[in-house]
């Protein structure tokens, strides 16, 4: 196996990187691999499974760490403070929503990376949200504003409700603007490690999990 797990702008990521994370994080229950038809009997098809899991798991490690490394090299650039390094037992635990809103690459890299929840953060004060966008949002998400009472008496947002079974606009105009901010920077994170890993080259067995060039791609959201 190559001693690098990716290269950055023509430096090597070293595999031993990988190899931190993936002892870091707990594999999946073993049960949980998919298998895929097999013509031989079902304890080899297992194994093969099991096998084929633990490439791709080793690839997606590698998407983790070059998430951190681009993330580095970004603050960097910024002239942010280089964030410490944080040991494992002390790393952030990743909710299921976060990995259902930002994609389990980019929730894991978020909570292994000091450097990545620093570019995030810095790429959110840089949003700026208006007062039309905060105000239409209002409007149009007001099942999202009823108060404690009309959710207790049932009242329907877009049929029934009055005036006074919302939150007032003043009450939460703030809490919504920090939502969208919130939102926004995380697209422009998003928009950041598309263009950040397209320069990204990554030698056999570490390439990214969707990739079609390997048998064992697969594409999941």
């Amino acid at each position: 196996m190559s001693e690098h797990a990716a290269v950055v702008s023509g430096e090597p990521v070293p595999v031993e990187r990988v190899d931190a994370l993936l002892a870091a994080v707990p594999a999946r229950d073993a049960g949980t691999a998919r298998d895929r038809p097999s013509a031989r009997d079902p304890e080899t098809a297992r194994t093969e499974a099991l096998a084929r899991a633990e490439r791709q798991r080793r690839r997606w490690a590698t998407q983790v760490v070059v998430t951190d490394e681009l993330a580095r090299r970004a603050c960097a650039e910024r002239g942010l403070a280089p964030p410490g390094e944080v040991p494992p037992q002390r790393v952030p635990a990743v909710s299921g929503t976060d990995v259902a809103d930002l994609g389990s690459i980019v929730a894991v890299a978020l909570a292994h990376s000091p450097a990545a929840r620093a570019l995030l953060a810095a790429l959110e004060a840089e949003q700026r949200v208006s007062e039309e966008a905060v105000r239409d949002y209002y409007v149009r998400n007001r099942d999202r504003f009823l108060t404690k009472d009309a959710l207790r008496r049932g009242v329907d947002p877009f049929a029934t409700a009055t005036a006074d079974d919302f939150r007032p606009y003043e009450h939460v105009r703030d809490d919504v603007a920090r939502e969208l901010r919130r939102a926004r920077g995380r697209q422009a994170f998003f928009d950041w490690l598309d263009r950040a890993r397209e320069g990204v080259a990554y030698p056999a067995g570490h390439e990214h999990p969707g990739d079609p060039a390997h048998p064992d791609h697969e594409h999941r959201h």
